[in-house]
């Protein structure tokens, strides 16, 4: 269930090129989201409200960590706010990943600002005793983040599009021999989603659609996605963000 609520700022900081942590404080959010998640963020000055995936949750201190880039306007404001200050938001919006402890070893494909869902998503996977294997893209050395908390969950490669930092590529080029594995979950643009879905498609995913929003609650079709065999249309920010890796066409 979804709430209105005002979530105070705790934290702000730049943990990478761009990239930007901020902790909020809402014990109805932190008790209430699960993994893949998100919150509809109101900033000042801006009619429509911007979704961020929740990257880790607090229970005990009731806070909610987000990360996001600096990329226009909006952001630039929300990079701005200062600890005390209260944020508007509408949350836990959205369906979350489906998991359980059934499963041995499963794959997190992550590209850019995709990647913090998956590490929500990684450590509760890690407390049913699931082994997690971490395929992580970044731009270049300087924007990548969170490599160590990774390490701290599971088995973790980086792949930069330029090889400044660990491969050089894309996260799906180092998606061979893998070994077994049950089921895996990805993140991130489009064209890293189709390549993922495309090399994996023999095996069971899921896959978390980023998308730029409108109402966030579906009632404008503006973030429509055509649905897979069974045909029509999901709603990203009601439907998803996260769907079947078969269930949608990218």
């Amino acid at each position: 269930m979804k709430k209105r609520v005002e979530m105070m700022v705790k934290s702000v900081e730049e943990i990478a090129l761009d990239t930007f942590e901020m902790t909020l404080e809402n014990a109805f959010i932190a008790k209430a989201a699960v993994p893949g998640q998100f919150l509809h963020l109101l900033v000042d000055g801006h009619t429509l409200r911007r979704p961020i995936s929740i990257a880790n949750i607090d229970s005990n201190r009731g806070t909610v960590t987000i990360l996001f880039k600096w990329i226009g306007d909006g952001t630039k404001r929300l990079a701005s706010c200062q600890a005390g200050m209260n944020v508007s938001a509408i949350g836990p919006a959205g369906n979350g990943f489906i998991y359980d402890a059934s499963m041995n070893t499963v794959l997190l494909v992550g590209g850019g600002i995709g990647i913090p869902p998956l590490y929500y998503l990684g450590k509760e996977l890690r407390q049913y005793g699931v082994q997690v294997k971490s395929f992580l893209g970044f731009q270049t050395d300087k924007h990548i983040f969170y490599e160590e908390k990774f390490r701290e969950i599971g088995k973790t490669y980086i792949v930069t599009d330029d090889g400044s930092y660990g491969f050089r590529g894309f996260a799906t080029d180092v998606l061979d021999n893998i070994g077994d594995f049950d089921h895996y979950f990805s993140c991130g643009p489009i064209p890293m989603l189709q390549s993922v879905t495309n090399k994996l498609g023999k095996y069971s995913g899921s896959i978390s659609l980023e998308e730029r929003l409108g109402c966030g609650v579906g009632a404008c079709l503006a973030c429509v996605i055509p649905a897979g065999s069974e045909g029509g249309y999901r709603k990203i920010c009601s439907d998803g963000p996260v769907f079947a890796a078969d269930e949608v066409m990218l």
